[in-house]
């Protein structure tokens, strides 16, 4: 596994809409093992494929870092929302800044696992939160494209 490089905001391939993948093969295994490992060291909660330069519909996400549990999504697809919160978001290719955004209370997304086997899965609260935002990376949108409030860290609100 290695770190890769965290595009930033500017860089014109985090608003672009990434590719599907046709297969999951080795090459993306790499690649996913790579986001996990790049996503932990960065102290982030999940990371999408364009984040790292990649135009390919992948995520990963690990909301509950005290589980230890990573979900792996390559082309996922949202199939259903369901009600509305308010998050504060944060975004490793936007950094130093957060912000409020209106997500979805409960989310059902599917899609390929690391090895290709379909899943889907439900979300709530936070989790579900996190999976939009990576999801919205897929489509080339970044949290701050949705945000009430984008404030520095630190600065009052």
């Amino acid at each position: 596994m290695a770190l890769r490089n965290i595009v930033t905001e500017g860089d014109p391939i985090l608003r672009k809409t990434c590719r599907e993948v046709t297969e999951v093969n080795e090459r993306m295994r790499i690649l996913i093992d790579d986001m996990i490992e790049t996503m932990r060291e960065a102290n982030g909660v999940g990371l999408a494929a364009p984040q790292v330069g990649v135009m390919r519909r992948i995520f990963v996400a690990e909301p509950d870092i005290e589980s230890g549990k990573v979900y792996c999504f390559v082309n996922p697809e949202i199939v259903s929302l369901e009600g509305s919160q308010e998050s504060e978001e944060g975004c490793l290719s936007v950094p130093g800044y957060y912000g409020k955004v209106e997500r979805p209370e409960k989310i059902t997304i599917k899609g390929l696992d690391r090895e290709g086997n379909p899943q889907e899965y439900t979300f709530e609260g936070f989790e579900a939160v996190v999976m939009c935002h990576e999801f919205d990376h897929l489509e080339g949108i970044l949290y701050i494209d949705k945000a009430e409030d984008v404030y520095r860290a630190g600065e009052e609100q």
